[in-house]
């Protein structure tokens, strides 16, 4: 289902009315914009989900609605293009800020999927400010292409409800591609699991608990820095290197609904930073500062790069290893074969499971799983007993 609410009669980005009432911008159907006042329940249509294909991705599932809220931002589009020559040699008019665009739309999946270590992961790394869990839903805020904003995911049974807030409604479509990347939505668990259940040591953790996912990232620059800011410390103190981060460079977004305050960080930002006020080794902050160059740069980490070139050049850099580097494969560019033999907690798995717990012995074990051992090391650090493994309460 879609529904979307703007929170003004006012069409959005300043066009003005006689051409927002124009056949072109109006709403589609099955798209229901609300004016302040209006009831607080989310009207919704039932839309029929179709395979597409994502540039430099696997076939995933769109609602098709999509296509036609994109339509509706087109027209919007085309509205300001109209009236740009106008505004060059009208006068200048002061007029308040364009409320958010609110939508809330359900994101299918293939089940099973289950969700204890997937929203426990991005729960118990959550950098304040930036990401919370509220009232049974993740939420965080998004850098998206014409503006910041914020989406809630809450899981259910078929489908995850994803409640997106946003500046310019053009940039759904980008913001739901995102979220299901986030999520691992577009895996196969039946594929997976069937291909880790072959191995006799994994088939009592499949079994047990099918349908994980790697959880992910809606950011791989955002996702590539805090990899090197948990280098050999907890959970706990990368969150706070990050959450200092955030408040020194981060840029301020509004989040009536909750306690988020701002977007991660650019690259060309931490730039910025003094290193001597990284509370971190001089040897992390040199790898920080060399990461954010790089990316600054154009280092592409993200879905869609060249994996060989951006492992090597990732490995190029002062400070970063290979934990970093599989970190970065598994969770920004969504390798679905990253392996981490020298992560302390997929050792000590081994260890409990009679698996070889030196590094290299575990990587040539572990090629058997392959090519789904991001997988296999989420059922590696269930085993422990650590707050990513928990669904949040």
């Amino acid at each position: 289902m879609v529904a979307a609410r703007s929170g003004a009669p006012r069409p959005p980005h300043g066009v003005p009315v006689a051409l927002s009432h124009s056949p072109r911008s109006s709403p589609p159907s099955g798209v229901v914009v609300r004016p302040p006042g209006s009831s607080s329940s989310v009207a919704s249509t039932s839309t029929a989900f179709s395979p597409v294909r994502r540039a430099g991705g696997p076939t995933g599932r769109r609602d098709a609605a999509f296509s036609l809220v994109a339509r509706y931002s087109k027209g919007f589009r085309h509205a300001r293009t109209a009236v740009s020559r106008q505004r060059r040699t009208a006068p200048v008019r002061h007029t308040p800020p364009v409320p958010m665009t609110e939508v809330e739309l359900r994101l299918p999946f293939r089940a099973p999927l289950l969700p204890d270590n997937l929203f426990g992961h991005l729960v118990a790394t959550a950098v304040p400010g930036v990401e919370e869990w509220r009232d049974g839903a993740y939420r965080r805020t998004l850098r998206l292409p014409h503006g910041p904003g914020v989406v809630a995911l809450s899981p259910r049974p078929d489908h995850v409800v994803c409640r997106l807030r946003l500046t310019d409604p053009a940039d759904l479509d980008a913001a739901t591609g995102r979220c299901r990347f986030l999520l691992d939505l577009d895996a196969d668990p039946a594929e997976v699991d069937a291909a880790l259940a072959a191995d006799p040591v994994l088939t009592p953790l499949v079994t047990a608990a099918p349908g994980r996912r790697v959880p992910r990232t809606t950011d791989p620059q955002e996702l590539a820095v805090r990899a090197v800011l948990g280098q050999q410390v907890s959970t706990a103190a990368a969150r706070t290197h990050a959450a200092r981060l955030v408040l020194d460079r981060g840029e301020p977004v509004d989040d009536p609904e909750g306690g988020l305050t701002h977007l991660f960080p650019t690259p060309r930002a931490l730039l910025e930073v003094d290193p001597e006020t990284l509370a971190m080794p001089r040897a992390r902050r040199t790898a920080l500062l060399n990461l954010a160059t790089a990316l600054a740069d154009g280092l592409d980490v993200g879905p869609g790069c060249d994996p060989a070139r951006a492992r090597a050049d990732l490995l190029a850099l002062p400070g970063l290893g290979p934990w970093t580097v599989e970190t970065v494969a598994m969770r920004a560019w969504g390798d679905p074969d990253a392996f981490l033999p020298t992560d302390l907690g997929v050792r000590a798995a081994a260890t409990a499971l009679g698996l070889p717990d030196r590094a290299g012995e575990l990587e040539r074990r572990s090629r058997r799983w392959s090519p789904w051992r991001a997988y296999a090391v989420q059922h590696l650090w269930a085993t422990g007993d650590h707050p990513v493994n928990t669904m949040p309460t």
